[in-house]
């Protein structure tokens, strides 16, 4: 990882891929660079984000394993099976286990732009395991400051369409009185994992059965214009993370463009889906502190698009 200056390169100064005509930074961390925006999360960034540890209180931000069930975008929910290795010991695993299918990180392979993976990285990521494989991030783990930003009681419904604003977002963290710093892991809480948790067994398979189709449901979510992937990037944050299935609101507006494409192929930005922020939310309006130390390791998977996020929230 690089040790990048506290002045993030303003977003408007960043040039612009020649096909997407989006603004990209693959220049910014030199070639061959694995870790986009985590570059962020130098040595004294990680030391100062322990200074939003106070009681040692501890909350999971993840998932079980087996949930969403039924699982989304035609994935399945992994099969676990417990058997005796010898008297007295046991053994397990996991078949069709799909990384991507719980709480957990995009890594960037995911998706691609018309100009290449992130960093103009041209190849197959079925043929070659090395080049932006989620085991790079493994290896040092995500952790910083988080600093969670509570966009769910704006009375909207989460299963429709709602883009948030970067004004909205900005509002949400003057009431917090929160403020962003170099390095942060955003949490963003549209109300979306709430609602899910609370569908009974029919509404979860209805709704699941709807997002066979990645394009075929609706969620509130950030929108996916130019002005947030500015604000996102200008703002320092090393991540996004959100409790719903894209943090982008789905269906994405054509005329305000994928931030998906614009986070991960051309910012190069680590973004993370179906976290659960209820008890975190809980803790955080008790106490109106919103920062926290984020601790998160990916699978060390060689040639990984994907991670559970295996993600905890440390106050």
């Amino acid at each position: 990882m690089t040790e990048p200056d506290t002045v993030v390169v303003p977003f408007d100064e960043l040039p612009r891929l020649p096909v997407a005509g989006l603004r990209h930074s693959w220049h910014v961390h030199g070639p061959g660079d694995q870790f986009g925006t985590l570059n962020r999360l130098t040595g004294d960034v990680v030391a100062a984000a322990a200074g939003a540890v106070r009681t040692g209180e501890r909350i999971g931000l993840s998932l079980p394993l087996g949930l969403p069930d039924p699982s989304f975008f035609g994935r399945q929910p992994p099969k676990h099976t417990v058997f005796p290795m010898w008297p007295g010991a046991w053994d397990d695993r996991l078949d069709g286990f799909y990384p991507q299918a719980s709480s957990q990180w995009d890594g960037l392979r995911h998706i691609a732009a018309p100009d290449g993976f992130y960093g103009g990285w041209q190849g197959s990521p079925d043929a070659d395991p090395g080049p932006l494989g989620i085991q790079h991030w493994a290896r040092q783990g995500i952790i910083g400051r988080g600093m969670l930003i509570d966009l769910a009681a704006g009375g909207h419904d989460p299963f429709e369409v709602k883009a948030f604003s970067v004004a909205e977002v900005e509002a949400v963290l003057r009431e917090q009185g929160s403020r962003l710093r170099l390095g942060d892991i955003l949490c963003v809480r549209t109300g979306w994992m709430d609602s899910y948790l609370a569908l009974d067994e029919q509404g979860r398979r209805e709704l699941a059965e709807r997002m066979a189709d990645p394009l075929g449901y609706r969620c509130a979510g950030l929108s996916g214009s130019e002005e947030m992937s500015r604000f996102l990037w200008d703002s320092g944050a090393a991540a996004v993370t959100a409790d719903n299935p894209a943090v982008e609101v789905v269906p994405v507006d054509r005329e305000a463009g994928s931030l998906h494409l614009r986070l991960i192929p051309c910012l190069g930005f680590a973004i993370g889906e179906l976290f659960d922020f209820a008890a975190l939310a809980a803790a955080c309006h008790r106490d109106g502190r919103y920062e926290f130390l984020f601790a998160s390791v990916p699978l060390n998977l060689d040639g990984g698009c994907g991670s559970p996020a295996n993600a905890v929230a440390i106050r």
